[in-house]
């Protein structure tokens, strides 16, 4: 079964074809779908372990709640039910947060809401040196961020930090998903009409 929240954008997978440590530079294929929100990167292993252990204690609770119906106890077993079906919503939503691009625009989607900017509202995306929220928790670092500034807004949006679930530990990751980022912002950013 495809799980699209886990596929990267094709230009991620062509990523140092040869071994040589070198990545190609962002190229833009014939056969893709730009009309389709794709996440231009891979999911860091830190989110990937969290899901799945989400996804394993769901299981058991699923069990839990097989049992607890057998036993006669059907409102129980309706709690557990919930519960479990809660915990895997939860589980597929962190896999699905991160940033995503399609031809219309960049859309960042967080734990509890998701943010889409047309490419025609950004003014640029770039790459900051600030103190960014490790695993986004309280705690903060020193640490890379890559945010777009948009027209209007008082304050840039943060799309991707080096310290986040997808790129701990992983800063030739972080950088060439800001890349490829930056890359789409320049191509379709650069296209669209500015609007006030």
């Amino acid at each position: 079964m495809p799980l699209p929240f886990l596929t990267a954008d094709s230009a991620c997978d062509a990523q140092d074809p040869d071994g040589s440590g070198t990545a190609p530079a962002y190229e833009v294929l014939a056969h893709e779908d730009h009309e389709r929100w794709r996440r231009p990167y891979r999911p860091g292993p830190w989110r990937v372990a969290i899901g799945a252990v989400l996804l394993l204690v769901s299981s058991f609770m699923l069990l839990a709640t097989m049992i607890i119906a057998f036993a006669g106890a059907w409102g129980g077993a309706a709690a557990c039910l919930a519960a479990a079906l809660t915990v895997i919503c939860g589980a597929l939503r962190l896999l699905r947060m991160g940033v995503w691009v399609c031809r219309t625009g960049l859309r960042r989607v967080a734990f509890l809401g998701t943010r889409t900017v047309d490419w025609s509202r950004i003014a640029g995306v770039r790459t900051v040196q600030q103190p960014v929220r490790w695993m986004g928790l309280p705690r903060t670092v020193q640490g890379q961020a890559l945010v777009a500034t948009v027209r209007g807004a008082g304050e840039p949006l943060l799309l991707l930090t080096d310290h986040g679930a997808d790129f701990l530990a992983r800063p030739e990751a972080f950088d060439r998903a800001a890349d490829t980022v930056e890359a789409w912002a320049e191509e379709y950013a650069g296209d669209a009409p500015a609007t006030a």
